[in-house]
């Protein structure tokens, strides 16, 4: 096993999540026209694996920490070149899915007092955007978003990114002891969602991508040891459960309470775990280098970025009550732009992204060689 099959692999893991992502935002819809037995069956069993959309983010958090990082630790890596790259990388497809919700919200009138009082719908969307809403989110430094809801997940990968170099560096020195270190950050990923503080639930779950990343060789040759038949089918089980664990301890734990708040901090534990285990077991790893993983992988981020505003601008043109209708249409059209926003806006921005870097990168090093 190669590790270019296990990056495939974990190409089929980022597709996954971003389908689930998309579920989880259609539930959000469904939900107040659910009734309560109906809704505790799909948040409070094993079925909440489908639509565990924040869940699913933190998924993103650990790929991030550990494909961001892995080119920083190769010989010949420039940070001159990392910079302007990642962060046009970042922010390109973000401004252009921004202008996309834009145009849908102006095309399509919204009317929050039509939607369930309190629902997703009412509170999460934008029913008007000005000059000044729209740059705020384009900077991606608000904590909550409107206009494209899914955003607020940016803020963090942007943050990461900025800080790769302390993010390396402190798993560098870490390198030695990263299980401890490991133990470390899930413990302060629990602490965060116990104390409310938002870098701790998140930041940690970077790192950990990071810690796998410096520890990659090492971790590749952990998992293949030999292993009895029900390894990995139980560290599978293990790390689903943990990442819906808030949800399935709801009958004990209830939501947002001193009790339930420890359990969704371990989502983040889970979400390592997934991309452990993508990695590691043989037949996981041969379903996620199919076709269709694969080619939700390259579409990811973006689905990710086209999907809400598509959904929302459905709900208000087809009416709340129509919300199954809106859904139906929506899933598969999200898919449809999303693989033409891939084609003619993503993969045109990351080529500019990749030519300004290296622009800058020369005009740089040359400055420096006639200084």
């Amino acid at each position: 096993m190669s590790s270019s099959q296990r990056i495939a692999s974990i190409d089929g893991v980022r597709g996954v999540a971003s389908l689930v992502v998309v579920f989880y935002h259609s539930s959000l819809i469904a939900m107040p026209h659910l009734n309560g037995t109906l809704s505790a069956w799909l948040t409070q069993s094993p079925l909440k694996l489908v639509f565990a959309g924040t869940e699913a983010v933190l998924v993103f958090f650990v790929l991030s920490g550990f494909v961001v990082a892995l080119p920083a630790l190769r010989d010949g890596f420039s940070w001159l070149r990392y910079y302007p790259t990642r962060v046009l990388r970042l922010y390109l497809p973000v401004w252009a899915s921004l202008v996309l919700a834009s145009l849908l919200i102006a095309l399509v009138p919204r009317d929050p007092t039509t939607m369930p009082e309190g629902s997703w719908m009412q509170n999460a969307q934008a029913a008007t955007v000005t000059p000044a809403s729209f740059f705020s989110e384009a900077s991606l430094t608000m904590v909550s978003y409107d206009i494209n809801n899914v955003l607020w997940s940016l803020r963090w990968e942007l943050i990461f990114s900025l800080t790769l170099p302390l993010f390396i560096g402190l798993a560098v020195i870490l390198r030695r002891h990263a299980l401890v270190a490991a133990i470390a950050a899930c413990a302060l990923t629990v602490l965060g969602r116990i104390i409310d503080v938002d870098a701790l639930v998140y930041l940690p779950v970077f790192l950990l991508g990071t810690l796998m990343a410096v520890r990659l060789d090492d971790l590749l040759a952990w998992m293949r040891r030999p292993r009895h038949p029900a390894f990995w089918p139980a560290v599978t089980t293990l790390a689903l459960a943990l990442l819906i664990s808030s949800w399935l301890a709801r009958p004990i734990a209830a939501a947002g309470s001193l009790a339930g708040r420890p359990f969704w901090g371990l989502a983040g534990v889970g979400a390592v775990l997934i991309i452990v285990v993508a990695m590691g077991w043989p037949r996981l790893r041969a379903l996620l280098e199919r076709a269709v993983p694969q080619w939700l992988g390259r579409v990811s981020y973006s689905l990710y970025l086209v999907h809400v505003p598509l959904l929302g601008t459905l709900v208000y043109f087809f009416g709340s009550d129509r919300w199954l209708l809106a859904v139906t249409v929506g899933i598969p059209a999200s898919l449809v732009v999303a693989a033409l926003f891939h084609r003619f806006l993503e993969v045109p921005a990351h080529r500019l992204a990749r030519f300004i870097g290296g622009a800058l990168q020369r005009r740089l090093q040359n400055s420096n060689s006639l200084v």
